[in-house]
């Protein structure tokens, strides 16, 4: 048996959960800063109930809403400066997965007065970052549950991570009441996140016993509810909503603990230069993770396709035609040219593949799957 396990993040879940806790604040300071995107805070109704639960324990706040899909540094940056000007003393990250890794940046530039935007990403002595309490509304990044966070910066729109144990939410409210007003496509996007997560960390070396368990909880209610979305092209009913809510979750715990495959990082170039929607980028390869699987992997690639009790024709058939990105077109220049970011040391997504995975072979990868 293998039990190594580090998740060091507290998880209050039900229904209404902010407003019954709102005690649960004011151990954290007596103002703070909440980071959201335009809409999904406000429509999700998620805003409303954090400035009520703020406002009933006498917390003051100053809302930052200008966070992005596929955050940039920058604004983050400016997140950081209106919180130490405001005297903050904790972060409230609501939304999606680009709020949520937003708000962990904005908890760092916070209290380091001396970073430009850049510094998050090379600096590696710096203050400890101010405390992240976290409420999300997609069911898709598990980002509430982890101390990833993923960034871009203005100047070439490249993504890249960041992990540190202060960057994971000293607090995460789970209400998938909050998950209502996705509309379809982002139900559909934040889903197949999901799944990359599960299914990217249970083929790693990393995934023990702990994570596995996790994982292969979350892979069959996320797969149920992306054959429903696909066979109806219709949005979830409640039960369904949270399944594929706690679903997202339990696929975060595996990716908290495992990392990502090479999906994530393939998946960003189409992220960058064709804004296709994250979670559809990444589930782009996921048929090449499974056959890479069944190469290497055969025992857990066989255990995956009874998880969700399919067959690996089935699987591929729904993931591709929701993740369909037929239209992306490269040239082998584009594809020599997007390699490029790979030159230095190979990622940990690379490594953690089954089989492992080369810069060469993700230049194979994407000219077999883009250059026509």
């Amino acid at each position: 048996m293998d039990f190594n396990l580090s998740i060091p993040v507290k998880v209050i879940s039900s229904k209404g959960c902010v407003r019954e806790n709102a005690e649960k604040l004011k151990a954290f300071g007596k103002c703070c800063l909440i980071v959201t995107g335009g809409k999904g805070a406000f429509l999700s109704g998620a805003l409303d109930d954090m400035r009520a639960a703020l406002e009933k324990c006498e917390i003051k706040y100053e809302l930052f809403d200008k966070i992005t899909p596929n955050p940039y540094i920058e604004d983050c940056h400016a997140a950081g400066v209106l919180a130490r000007e405001i005297g903050a003393e904790f972060i409230v990250g609501i939304g999606g997965g680009s709020a949520l890794d937003a708000a962990k940046a904005v908890a760092v530039y916070a209290t380091n007065e001396d970073f430009l935007p850049l510094d998050i990403y090379e600096k590696k002595e710096r203050n400890i970052a101010l405390p992240l309490v976290l409420v999300g509304t997609t069911a898709g990044t598990g980002s509430e549950v982890g101390a990833v966070a993923v960034l871009s910066n203005k100047k070439d729109e490249r993504k890249k991570s960041i992990c540190a144990p202060d960057c994971a939410p000293a607090l995460t409210f789970a209400d998938a009441s909050y998950t209502h007003s996705m509309p379809y496509d982002v139900t559909v996007s934040t889903a197949l996140d999901a799944l990359c997560h599960a299914i990217e960390g249970y083929y790693s070396p990393k995934c023990t016993d702990i994570p596995t368990m996790f994982a292969e909880k979350a892979i069959p209610m996320i797969w149920e509810g992306l054959k429903y979305l696909d066979s109806t092209k219709k949005l979830p009913d409640e039960k369904m909503r949270e399944q594929l809510y706690y679903g997202s979750l339990y696929a975060g715990i595996t990716l908290a603990c495992c990392g990502t495959a090479f999906p994530h990082p393939l998946g960003y170039i189409l992220t960058e230069h064709y804004k296709t929607p994250h979670g559809i980028a990444c589930a782009a390869f996921m048929r090449d993770l499974v056959v890479r699987g069944v190469r290497y992997e055969r025992t857990k690639s066989r255990a995956l396709m009874n998880l969700m009790k399919t067959n690996s024709a089935q699987f591929f058939e729904v993931i591709m035609r929701l993740a369909d990105v037929s239209d992306i077109v490269m040239t082998d220049e584009e594809v020599s040219q997007w390699c490029e970011r790979w030159n230095g040391e190979i990622p940990n997504n690379f490594i953690y593949s089954p089989g492992g995975f080369s810069k060469n072979e993700a230049k194979d990868l994407l000219r077999k799957k883009f250059v026509k």
